[in-house]
């Protein structure tokens, strides 16, 4: 809403905001903070590397990967590297690695298939947060450039792209994960919170993304955000 609040009268749609709408807002900017961080993962791999090794090393012996995760979640963070992804949130990755020793590898699914979201799917997600919180038909019905950018058949291909890529991401990292028994030492509670719930978001969320994508191609339009 503060976001709306911004944008100029005539082009902020009404705050009578649907449960779609609202639902693919939160998965569309929390994708771009992830996508943040898959950037970090993918340009400081080496730093993630050496981290991992000393977590490894320290917390490996005696199933002791909670007591990491719980450090990192409580760890102080100066303002001076909040937005430091070598010294802060590359810290993210190789403690995750502890679950999921791919993510320190460059050479694995996992790595790349988080890098490669983390470089491509930041455009689209804002493209689809303009898309709905825009009212497009004032811009579609012009020749400029935002024509073509906001039109219903672009926002619903490159949208309809992007949720299915994510998904399928995850579908096929979760079956990765299961088939070479990562889960092996961990509990179940362990697994299901950093593993299962986590990803599941981008599984069910991009379902949502696909579905009103399919709307907007089907319709012509953005009404199904309405």
């Amino acid at each position: 809403y503060a976001f709306l609040s911004l944008l100029p009268s005539n082009t902020a749609k009404t705050l009578s905001v649907s449960p779609l709408t609202l639902s693919l807002l939160f998965f569309n900017n929390l994708n771009i903070f992830i996508a943040m961080c898959e950037i970090v993962l993918g340009l400081n791999i080496l730093t993630i590397q050496q981290d991992y090794k000393r977590l490894h090393a320290k917390y490996s012996p005696g199933n002791h990967e909670w007591s990491a995760c719980v450090k990192f979640l409580t760890m102080p963070i100066p303002l001076s590297q909040l937005c430091s992804g070598k010294h802060t949130w590359s810290k993210m990755w190789s403690t995750y690695s502890l679950y999921d020793p791919s993510y320190q590898n460059q050479e694995s699914f996992g790595f790349f298939i988080d890098f490669g979201n983390g470089l491509s799917t930041i455009p689209p997600s804002i493209l689809m947060n303009l898309a709905m919180v825009l009212d497009t038909a004032s811009y579609t019905d012009s020749d400029s450039w935002s024509s073509t950018v906001l039109s219903p058949l672009f926002v619903g291909c490159v949208g309809l792209a992007m949720y299915w890529q994510v998904m399928y991401g995850t579908i096929i990292y979760v079956l990765s994960f299961m088939f070479n028994r990562r889960y092996e030492g961990k509990s179940t509670l362990e697994v299901s919170l950093f593993v299962g719930i986590s990803n599941s978001l981008w599984f069910f969320f991009p379902i949502a993304g696909i579905y009103s994508c399919v709307c907007i191609l089907r319709d012509g339009n953005m009404s199904v955000f309405q």
